[in-house]
Formats: C-alpha cells, structure tokens, sequence
C-alpha cells in the first residue's frame, strides 16, 4: 500500500500530539497526547491490513521521505518493509504496551454550552499572534453579546493580547486553553465547547476530529 500526501501530513500532526502511535486494521486513525488532554481520530483513505505500534512516528515518516514513491508491505508480523525500485527499509514494530493509545469507546461530550465556527484565517492568526507575542494562552470568552478567542496571557493583567470575534452568545463564560494543546492542522471547524471542561473540533474539509481539555481554571454562567 502507499500512504497519500494528505494521510502523511496527517501523520505528521498526529506525531505533534504523541510520539508513538497504535495503528488499527481499517481505515481509523486515532492517537491521545500523554498527558491524555488531547484525542484526535480521523478516516482516511487508505485501509491498514492490520494492527501494529510504531514507538518514533516522526522516525517513521522520516524513513518514507527517504524515498520519493514508498510502497508499504505488511507481509511479516514483525516489521514493515518500505520499497522503492531497489531500495528496501526493514522498520520494526513496537510492543503496543509500551505505547500511550486512546480508550477503545467513542468520547462524547458532557454537554453543548457553546458552539461557533473558527476558520482557517481565524486559527492562523491567533496562532501567530500567539507566537509574537509569546501568549500561553487561548480563551473562548463570552460577554457583551459575542465570543471572542483571544490569545492572551490570563496570568498577567499588562500583557498583549489579540481578540477575534467568533460568534454571538446571551452567555458569560471564560473557557481557557493552553495554546500550545491546540495542535490542529490548518482548516476550518466547528467548535462546541463543554463547561465540563472538554471541547470538540470537528474539521469542515475532512473526516477529522480533536477532543481537547480546557483549563480547570475556566468558567461558565
């Protein structure tokens, strides 16, 4: 099998949130960061044979790029072969026990507080204004009428801060994030946020899904 640009790029993401990934036979890629704040599932394309651990995802996708058209081969049990013309790479599974995997039931949220759309220009600018700067933070707030995210940093009263507006709301609520969890890939998504603390960000140009925590300190109503 071969893996499409789109399902490596995935990888790559994937790879941000938890190094070691468990694959599963089907086409469901699913990972959960190890602090277990971030779970991330998505579909794609391609259809895995069966199940394997791999413990250095970056590792992995690294070897395929030593290779401009690598065909996957899932013969053997214990490793994968990656091939290319003459070229061959032997890559040796993991113990899956040694690997940080998502529960096997599907996560529903608590509840649905709030819901808004953030889109692809929304994200890349309150990401880059969190790098310039150097906000820890990203909070969904809700007064005076809207949402809006702001990367901010909610420890310090003086610091910068940027502000987006996002939606309207009749409620009053301060959802905190730390920035450095919202490890999406670029797109846009409709978010609903729970005030038990756990949010949903549901991509609108692919079957992909984050489940991301919100700080304790956050508060509704």
């Amino acid at each position: 099998m071969k893996l499409s640009e789109s399902t490596v790029n995935l990888l790559k993401n994937f790879s941000s949130i938890n190094q070691s990934i468990l694959f599963k036979e089907g086409s469901k890629l699913r990972t959960i960061s190890v602090m277990k704040n971030i779970l991330v599932e998505a579909n794609i394309e391609e259809e895995f044979p069966k199940d394997f651990g791999i413990y250095d995802l970056n590792q992995f996708l690294n070897g395929l790029s030593l290779h401009s058209n690598p065909e996957l081969d899932f013969a053997r049990d214990e490793f994968v072969t990656i091939k290319e013309g003459k070229m061959r790479s032997k890559y040796f599974f993991a113990d899956p026990t040694v690997i940080v995997s998502p529960p096997e039931k599907e996560i529903a949220l608590p509840s649905e507080d709030v819901c808004f759309v953030l889109t692809s220009q929304q994200l890349e600018k309150l990401k880059k204004a969190a790098s310039v700067y150097q906000l820890p933070d990203i909070s969904a707030i809700g007064e005076n009428g809207v949402v809006k995210l702001v990367a901010r940093d909610k420890k310090n009263d003086t610091s910068n801060d940027f502000s987006i507006i996002v939606g309207e709301t009749d409620e009053e609520f301060v959802f905190n994030f730390k920035e450095e969890n919202l490890k999406i890939l670029p797109g846009t998504y409709d978010v609903i946020v729970s005030q038990k603390l756990l949010s949903k960000f549901s991509s609108q140009n692919r079957d992909l899904i984050y489940y991301i925590a919100l700080e304790p300190d956050s508060t509704y109503g």
